[in-house]
C-alpha cells in the first residue's frame, strides 16, 4: 500500500520532465500555461535532472554519439581559443544553433521555476546551471551569472566545490586558460581553493601539456606554511600525466625527460613521507614498460611489497604487454600465472589478448588455442579480432578441429550479447526530425 503513491510520484515527475524537455527542444515558451499543468512539487533533484538533460540533448556533436566504424585513435586534447578561431576538440562539430537554443532555454527554465513556483535555488542547481554555461562556452555569461548568484545574501550559492566543478568542465572542453582564470577568480566569489581545486587545475593543465604551469602550482603548494599542502593525489596526477603524455611527443629526448621528471617526483614523495598507493605505482610501471625501462619497472614492482601496496591486474598487465612486445612470451605467461597464484587479480581479456597475439605470431598455435579456451572458461569473451586471428591461424595450420562447435557458439553468443549491451548505452545515431 505504501509503494503506490511513490510510484505515482515518480511517474508524474518523469511526465513533467518530458513536458519541459519537449518545450525546450521544440522552442516552446515556458509560460503560465505550462506552469499550471505542473502538479508535482519542484525539488532540487528534479531541477538538476532537467538542467543535466539539456546539454545531453542539444550540445553533443554527431561524431560523439553512437558507434563509429573506425580504428582511429582520438588525438590528445589541446588548448582551445575562442577568439575568431575555428573550434577544436569536443565542440568542433556541434551545431551552433542548437547550442544557442539549449543555452537560452536553460536560462529561461532556471528563472521560470523561480518566478512561477517560488522555487529557492540551492548550491546544486546553481552549479548545474553554471556547468550548462561552461559547456556552451559562454564564458561572458558564465561570469555574469556567477556574480549575480554570489550577490544573493544568505543563500551561499557559489562555493568552492561549484567553482572546482567548473574548472573540471572547462578543462574537459579544452579551455584550460579559462579554467585557470576561474581558479584565480575564486576569491572574487568569496571562495578559498582547497587541495581538490589545486588537483583539478593541475590535471587540466597536464592534459594539454602545460607541465610548466602545473609544476609551478605544485611548487607553490610545497611552500612552508602554505594553506593547501599537496597530498598523494597531487603527486600521482603529475606522475601519471608525465608517463601518459610522454609517448605523444614523438621525441626520444622529451620522453626521457618526462620519465625522469616522473621518477623525480616519486622520490620527492618518498622523501616528504608520503606513502604511494597502487595507482602511483601502476602509472610509473606502465610508463617504464612502454619506454622499455624494464629494470626500473621491476625495481618498482619489488618496492610495492616493501610499502605494503598490493599489486592488481593493472600492474601485471603492464608487464604482460611489455614481455609480449619484446617477444618474451614465457615471461609474460609467468607473470599471469604469478598473478593467479598470489590472488592479486583475475586475468581477463586485457591479460590474455597480448599473450594470444604473441603466440599466434610465433606459430605456437596449440598454446594460443588453449589460452583462448581458458579465457572463455573464465567467463570473459575475446575480442572479435583476437577470435578471428586464432581461427585463421588454426585454419592455416590445418588444425581447425581444435575448436569445437560448442566453443564457437559460446564465443559468438557472447559477442552478440556484448554488442547488444553496448548499443543500449550508445545507440546508433539516427536523424531526429524535430
Amino acid at each position: 500500500m505504501v509503494a503506490g503513491p511513490a510510484i505515482c510520484g515518480r511517474g508524474s515527475q518523469q511526465q513533467l520532465i518530458n513536458q519541459v524537455l519537449t518545450a525546450v527542444i521544440k522552442d516552446y515558451a515556458l509560460d503560465t500555461k505550462l506552469a499550471t499543468s505542473a502538479t508535482t512539487t519542484w525539488t532540487p533533484s528534479l531541477v538538476t535532472n532537467i538542467l543535466k538533460s539539456i546539454p545531453r540533448l542539444l550540445f553533443q556533436s554527431p561524431r560523439s554519439i553512437g558507434r563509429q566504424h573506425t580504428h582511429r585513435h582520438r588525438p590528445p586534447l589541446k588548448q582551445r581559443y575562442l577568439n575568431n578561431t575555428p573550434p577544436l576538440g569536443p565542440a568542433a562539430y556541434r551545431d551552433p544553433q542548437r547550442v544557442a537554443l539549449g543555452l537560452q532555454k536553460a536560462m529561461e527554465f532556471y528563472y521560470w521555476v523561480e518566478t512561477h513556483f517560488h522555487f529557492q535555488h540551492d548550491e546544486i542547481t546553481c552549479r548545474e546551471m553554471a556547468i550548462v554555461l561552461a559547456k556552451a562556452n559562454d564564458l561572458k555569461g558564465l561570469w555574469g551569472f556567477l556574480k549575480k548568484m554570489a550577490r544573493r545574501e544568505g543563500q551561499n550559492l557559489v562555493t568552492t566545490q561549484s567553482v572546482t566543478c567548473l574548472i573540471k568542465v572547462l578543462g574537459e572542453e579544452g579551455l584550460v586558460n579559462e579554467a585557470l582564470v576561474a581558479f584565480y577568480r575564486m576569491k572574487q566569489f568569496r571562495c578559498k581553493p582547497d587541495v581538490y581545486a589545486y588537483n583539478t587545475i593541475i590535471y587540466a593543465l597536464c592534459r594539454v601539456g602545460n607541465f610548466n604551469k602545473a609544476r609551478f602550482l605544485l611548487e607553490q603548494m610545497e611552500l612552508p606554511g602554505f594553506i593547501c599542502p599537496p597530498d598523494t593525489c597531487t603527486y600521482t596526477t603529475l606522475i601519471s600525466s608525465y608517463c601518459k603524455y610522454s609517448m605523444q611527443t614523438g621525441s626520444r629526448k622529451a620522453i626521457r625527460r618526462r620519465l625522469w621528471e616522473a621518477n623525480h617526483l616519486f622520490r620527492i614523495m618518498l622523501f616528504k613521507g608520503f606513502v604511494p598507493d597502487v595507482v602511483t605505482y601502476n602509472c610509473l610501471i606502465d610508463g617504464c614498460c612502454k619506454t622499455y625501462r624494464i629494470g626500473r619497472a621491476l625495481e618498482l614492482f619489488q618496492g610495492m611489497s616493501k610499502s605494503r601496496s598490493v599489486p592488481n591486474r593493472v600492474t601485471y598487465n603492464s608487464f604482460i604487454r611489455y614481455f609480449c612486445a619484446v617477444n618474451e612470451i614465457d615471461k609474460a605467461i609467468e607473470m599471469m600465472r604469478r598473478m593467479q597464484e598470489m590472488k592479486h587479480g583475475v586475468p581477463t581479456s586485457s591479460s590474455f589478448t597480448p599473450i594470444i597475439h604473441a603466440l599466434c605470431e610465433v606459430g605456437r598455435v596449440v598454446e594460443a588455442r588453449d589460452f583462448l579456451v581458458e579465457l572463455v572458461d573464465g567467463g570473459s569473451i575475446p575480442r572479435e579480432y583476437t577470435y578471428k586471428l586464432v581461427c585463421d591461424v588454426l585454419n592455416a595450420s590445418e588444425q581447425s578441429r581444435l575448436l569445437n562447435d560448442e566453443l564457437h557458439k559460446r564465443i559468438k553468443d557472447g559477442m552478440e550479447n556484448r554488442y547488444k549491451q553496448v548499443m543500449k548505452i550508445k545507440p546508433i545515431m539516427r536523424k531526429v526530425i524535430l
